[in-house]
């Protein structure tokens, strides 16, 4: 990654990674973008015909805003209030803390998202698996 960080000053940036950096507990390939103190940034990726693992996070939101491809996103609310969006080029979202979410690549070229989580991604432990609508389908195996 081609990154440039000075720490006493806070000022960061960074090129989109060519490679995946990690995979993300939903399964997502994940090119972690230019840190911040109070946020991280990342583009993710998931692949045509793909289906992430339902999480819920147990301290940090997340803002997404889709660069490419078609999909649907699934969130529930911890009211219990559920609904799916269409996912395309333009679109952005909230996951709130606690909110259970699962997402699926629906059309023909992968589907990008750049998301910010608040505050930075803390690390394993973060993403709980949760029961989701559609059946988890990563790298073209069933997760379910």
């Amino acid at each position: 990654m081609s990154e440039d960080v000075e720490p006493a000053s806070g000022l960061a940036n960074c090129s989109l990674p060519v490679l995946a950096s990690v995979v993300a507990p939903d399964g997502s390939q994940v090119r972690v973008l230019a840190p911040g103190t109070r946020g991280s940034m990342a583009h993710f990726e998931l692949g045509v015909g793909e289906t992430s693992i339902a999480q819920r996070h147990e301290t940090v939101e997340e803002l997404w805003y889709v660069l490419d491809g078609l999909g649907q996103m699934w969130r529930e609310s911890t009211d219990s209030s559920a609904r799916i969006v269409d996912l395309r080029p333009g679109v952005s979202l909230t996951i709130p803390v606690g909110a259970k979410f699962q997402f699926r690549n629906t059309g023909r070229v992968p589907l990008a998202v750049v998301g910010v989580t608040m505050p930075p991604w803390p690390g394993p432990g973060e993403a709980v698996e949760v029961a989701g609508p559609w059946s988890p389908m990563i790298h073209g195996r069933s997760q379910g």
